[in-house]
């Protein structure tokens, strides 16, 4: 899988993306990370890619042209492909972000990012490039890349080869529509608080029972409405 981002802060992006497990990925092939600079697609000379909006307000605006610019050449280096590259504009006005989403997207080829800053981008290159909008959640942050990073990150570690397995991402909340079972570790007892006498057990059938029991449990303390929007998709899917 390919992904490339669209940004003002290549570097921001790339101080992330080369560490960690997204890093080692990346040196060892199983994903491919480029960011690329809109403003070196600029034709102002003074670098410039924003201007004030039209009716007026307080912040710049991203011009078309940079982007589309940028856009168009990552398109030639894709070159001819089986299926067009998907295009998401980073936006707090998009659909919001989910596990769900998250496995859709990582089964295509070719994600193109694109970051927003100042007070968005110009609504005609985003609907000339047909660009889809994510959002990360219902707030707004200074621009597109950390919530690109976090897109980008999602992605990359459900790729074949970036985790150990596919239990090391299919176990973990969210996944399933759950929140994971608590997690212990190393001393058995600590500040007199034990890890639970099942996990010490080595039977892996109740191992198991215990871990799918309390994940439903947490999902239900913590967040009711997973459970609710279970049993909404359970009862359509038997209608």
């Amino acid at each position: 899988m390919r992904i490339d981002i669209a940004t003002l802060f290549p570097d921001m992006c790339e101080a992330v993306l080369s560490e960690s497990i997204i890093g080692r990925a990346r040196k060892a092939g199983h994903i491919e990370i480029h960011c690329h600079n809109i403003r070196n697609y600029t034709l102002d000379k003074h670098k410039r890619v924003d201007d004030k909006a039209y009716g007026g307000g307080t912040g710049m605006v991203m011009q078309p042209q940079p982007i589309h610019s940028c856009i168009m050449h990552i398109k030639e280096e894709l070159g001819e492909t089986e299926k067009a590259p998907r295009l998401i504009y980073l936006s707090p006005q998009g659909r919001v972000l989910t596990q769900q989403v998250v496995k859709e997207l990582a089964a295509e080829s070719n994600l193109i990012l694109l970051c927003g800053h100042y007070e968005g981008v110009d609504q005609r290159v985003l609907d000339e490039l047909e660009f889809e909008e994510i959002s990360v959640g219902d707030f707004v942050v200074t621009g597109g890349e950390l919530p690109a990073l976090m897109l980008t990150d999602a992605v990359a570690r459900m790729q074949q080869g970036v985790l150990p397995n596919e239990d090391a991402y299919s176990i973990e909340s969210h996944y399933n529509g759950l929140l994971e079972h608590p997690q212990y570790s190393r001393p058995e007892e600590w500040m007199g608080r034990r890890v639970p006498e099942v996990l010490l057990s080595g039977h892996h059938a109740n191992i198991k029972k215990w871990q799918e029991e309390m994940a439903l449990e947490i999902t239900a303390k913590k967040r009711p409405d997973l459970l609710k929007k279970q049993q909404l998709i359970s009862d359509m899917s038997s209608d």
